[in-house]
């Protein structure tokens, strides 16, 4: 999508990139799992087809791709390129014409070893009983209740045996160098 064309979002721990073609051979490289393809509902393309949708996510009016990156690593090591630092992706789907402030958020963590993650929470407000029981479903525990800030905190964290199978699953996955390790003008 244009809008966010020359946009990054840098945070502590994760840096939002827009997707642009030279992310597309280490994305291709993700999507040859069979398993990420059946948590993405995705087809397997081929990396020219895989550009081709790069290509169209770009100039859709109703999509909003970022790759997410490792920011220490892309931040502390220098030469580190966006590729290397590469551990998933965040898509809104802008496509409710009744409603432009609702946005379909997809998220795809690709990377779980990059950033050693073996938990993930969430911190919910008090009443988005929505939102606490779509994370519920995903199997989140609360493991805290805040009143002064009326919010929850559910957590996830992945067993060693999940860990180890997601590892298998994408063992396939090289981190190659593709550029000199600056950052695309944003």
């Amino acid at each position: 999508m244009r809008l966010n064309q020359n946009t990054m979002l840098l945070g502590k721990k994760v840096v939002l990139v827009p997707y642009t073609s030279e992310h597309v051979p280490r994305y291709h490289e993700w999507m040859k799992s069979e398993e990420l393809q059946r948590l993405t509902a995705s087809e397997p393309l081929t990396l020219e087809q895989e550009y081709a949708m790069q290509r169209s996510w770009r100039e859709d009016a109703d999509k909003c791709t970022f790759i997410v990156l490792d920011a220490e690593k892309w931040q502390a090591q220098p030469g580190a390129t966006e590729e290397s630092c590469m551990v998933g992706d965040v898509n809104l789907f802008l496509t409710d014409l009744e409603d432009p402030t609702l946005g379909e958020i997809e998220v795809m963590i690709a990377g779980m070893t990059t950033l050693g993650l073996t938990k993930f929470e969430a911190k919910i407000g008090q009443e988005n009983e929505p939102s606490i029981r779509m994370f519920q479903k995903l199997h989140f525990e609360q493991v805290a209740a805040s009143s002064v800030f009326q919010e929850v905190t559910l957590r996830l964290t992945v067993s060693e045996s999940e860990h180890q199978w997601l590892l298998e699953q994408t063992s396939h996955v090289e981190e190659k160098p593709y550029r000199d390790g600056s950052a695309e003008p944003c």
